[in-house]
């Protein structure tokens, strides 16, 4: 929403799915197409601002029957911090946990009451004793989310890594799904265009 308002792209509307949908990824295929399918008269184009996320290829294999285009990566980590830059990181250290700014502000929720860890604190071992850090990739520079973030790094017992992002490759892609050029570009395409995005 920021980088619509930043470059006045006001044709462009984001259509949120659940962020719980995280968590059963069997299910973001089908909800990422019955979102589409309910858009196609509203909309002259669609972009779906979703990575793989755990759906296998599924995904991806949807939106080629549905001739939809989505942002590269295989999921938000990756196009925060950009392809390179990740692959440097996870292989840094394979056994990283990742929080941007929306995960840092709703961990409680979505993580630790999404996972069942608030009920069965016995699960937070077997979902995270694997992992050794917390990589806190922020698209803000906010110091009531690093704290967030820090919190969140303690309470699954995680050393923690800051790093700041910015919006990565979020930016360019959405000003190619725009029709624009240039690094903050204009708008130069005015066909009503939805993005279907991870949200609230």
């Amino acid at each position: 929403m920021a980088l619509l308002r930043a470059n006045r792209w006001s044709h462009m509307t984001v259509q949120c799915l659940p962020a719980k949908l995280h968590n059963t990824p069997q299910k973001i295929t089908e909800a990422v197409r019955a979102k589409i399918r309910a858009g196609r008269e509203k909309f002259g184009r669609i972009f779906v601002l979703y990575g793989d996320c755990g759906t296998g290829g599924a995904l991806d294999e949807m939106l080629a029957e549905e001739g939809v285009e989505r942002i590269a990566g295989a999921h938000c980590y990756e196009f925060f911090t950009g392809s390179r830059d990740f692959e440097e990181l996870s292989e840094a250290e394979p056994r990283s946990f990742y929080l941007t700014d929306f995960l840092a502000r709703h961990f409680d929720r979505l993580i630790i009451q999404g996972l069942g860890i608030d009920r069965y604190p016995e699960l937070l071992p077997l979902y995270f004793g694997n992992y050794t850090r917390l990589v806190y990739l922020a698209q803000f520079e906010d110091p009531a989310r690093l704290a967030q973030a820090r919190e969140a790094a303690a309470r699954l017992g995680l050393a923690f890594e800051y790093r700041f992002t910015g919006y990565g490759e979020l930016a360019p892609a959405l000003a190619r799904a725009n029709g624009s050029t240039g690094g903050a570009a204009r708008s130069l395409r005015r066909t009503p265009l939805a993005a279907a995005a991870p949200g609230d």
